[in-house]
């Protein structure tokens, strides 16, 4: 089964928060630009996500995320669902506090929509930095 890129110029993305509500320099778009020079950056609280709407079913097989060091979830909760559905959770998984990309296996689903949800912050006041986010798997 091949594996593809599964976010795209269609795919509908929202946050949690953006440090200081300025989108224009950490707002979720630095996330998919490729840019090793930009992210997004939330802002402080407990709980930071990122919500994706893909424009088509997919079925992900696989989450790649670099978080900047000190800035990390060190524990993360993958949530999907079908549209008009509730989300329901897929896994946890465990970051590392590194500014390495990270690629993290998940059980093959198919969804419309996926909600990561970054907890446990290694940053004293819960802010989440991540530079690159990708979801692969196939497009339905």
């Amino acid at each position: 089964m091949p594996t593809a890129p599964l976010i795209c110029r269609e795919t509908v993305s929202r946050v949690s928060s953006v440090l200081n509500r300025d989108a224009k320099q950490f707002g979720k778009k630095h996330m998919f630009d490729g840019s090793e020079e930009t992210c997004w950056n939330s802002d402080q609280g407990s709980s930071q996500w990122v919500m994706l709407e893909f424009p088509q079913t997919v079925k992900v097989s696989q989450l790649q995320i670099q978080f900047q060091g000190g800035f990390a979830s060190q524990l993360c909760t993958l949530e999907g669902g079908r549209k008009g559905e509730e989300l329901v959770k897929i896994s946890d998984f465990y970051p590392e506090d590194i500014n390495a990309l990270q690629s993290f296996r998940t059980e093959e689903t198919m969804l419309d929509k996926l909600k990561i949800t970054f907890e446990n912050s290694t940053d004293f006041f819960g802010r989440i930095v991540v530079y690159r986010l990708s979801v692969l798997g196939e497009k339905l």
